[in-house]
């Protein structure tokens, strides 16, 4: 049996699977004041009880936050203290003496979906997390694309409105600053699920929703694959809280494409809120990679 962990910055959630039935499933808020350490208590107690009823051989785990995939370690967290450089694998490696596979949760939510969920069929696949934070996931050709740096759907820092707010990187007006759910309820002092019961809100909020789009799609696709193009799916996994927007995805995509944004061969399916622990049970057949490049971004490293 397999263990998926799912690793986000309002929740967590683990998971066992047989094959590709899940057997069991354990969801937590996330403790962000008690940091990584916390997180790593939570994940040995519940491994701990479970050994107990399932032989697990293998773990997948989907980290929300930035992973060198190559070095498979944890980039840091911008958004709970005390992951940076962290290996996350050989922890749970110790826990469950088996291999052990991580990833960024949006190229774990992009792998998933086009293997067993609503991206079925469709390549190329774009895949956006809209949630705490904000992350993508690109794949084509049966495998995920990540760059040279594993970096390669790292969205949420694109900057959309050069004269917004501050944000945890360090720059202005990022894609995640003006729209996930952590800064939403910060700026206007309201969760996001009632801030998506008001139709003049909604109104601002997705143009800022439809730049960001915009941006990360031809930053993540277009200047390296211009096919990509050609005929692409658009995936969104959101807050519940989100998926509450009655018009989206199909009045999304169509306010997109007529502002000329996408090409009108662009396709878009929502998530909401997907059971990402699939995906991160799937993640353990991938094949690691030989290359150890780490990331260099000096913007990168003034993170939390």
């Amino acid at each position: 049996m397999i263990l998926a962990i799912d690793i986000g910055g309002t929740k967590f959630a683990m998971a066992v699977f047989d094959g590709v039935r899940m057997v069991r499933r354990e969801s937590r808020a996330t403790d962000a004041q008690g940091g990584r350490e916390w997180m790593l208590k939570q994940i040995a107690g519940i491994v701990s009880r479970w050994k107990q009823e399932f032989p697990i051989l293998g773990c997948g785990i989907g980290f929300g936050g930035p992973v060198n995939f190559a070095a498979q370690r944890v980039v840091l967290s911008t958004h709970v203290g005390g992951w940076r450089d962290f290996d996350l694998c050989d922890f749970v490696r110790s826990l469950i003496g088996g291999p052990v596979v991580m990833d960024n949760d949006a190229n774990v939510g992009a792998l998933g979906e086009a293997k067993f969920g609503a991206g079925k069929g469709c390549s190329p696949l774009f895949y956006m997390t809209l949630s705490t934070g904000i992350g993508g996931g690109i794949y084509a050709d049966g495998q995920v694309w990540r760059g040279a740096d594993s970096y390669g759907g790292e969205i949420g820092h694109l900057t959309i409105r050069p004269e917004g707010p501050e944000c945890l990187c360090g720059a202005r007006g990022c894609y995640e600053r003006m729209c996930c759910g952590l800064w939403l309820e910060r700026d206007y002092g309201k969760p996001a699920k009632e801030l998506m019961q008001d139709a003049e809100f909604v109104t601002r909020y997705v143009v800022d929703l439809a730049l960001g789009l915009k941006a990360a799609i031809r930053a993540s696709c277009w200047a390296s694959r211009p096919s990509f193009f050609d005929s692409l799916w658009v995936m969104v996994g959101t807050l519940r809280a989100l998926a509450t927007i009655t018009w989206w995805p199909s009045g999304f995509s169509k306010r997109l494409i007529q502002a000329e944004w996408l090409p009108h061969s662009t396709a878009m399916r929502r998530r909401g809120a997907p059971a990402k622990c699939r995906r991160n049970a799937a993640s353990v057949q991938r094949t690691r990679p030989r290359s150890t490049t780490s990331p260099s971004s000096s913007t990168r490293q003034k993170w939390l």
